[in-house]
């Protein structure tokens, strides 16, 4: 019964379940910025390219 109690009160598992989401959620974020600056760097490279 006792380990039991102790399984239940047990918090380890949530405080890795959060930071495994924080780190998802950063990693979306990172994906998202990359996509939208390359996009960005490359028409403005393609600009520079057509002046030429």
């Amino acid at each position: 019964m006792q380990a039991i109690k102790n399984f239940i009160n047990d918090d380890d598992g949530v405080t890795a379940i959060e930071y495994g989401l924080i780190a998802a959620l950063i990693a979306v974020v990172i994906i998202g910025a990359v996509r939208t600056l390359g996009t960005d760097v490359n028409t403005a490279f393609g600009a520079v390219a057509a002046a030429f």
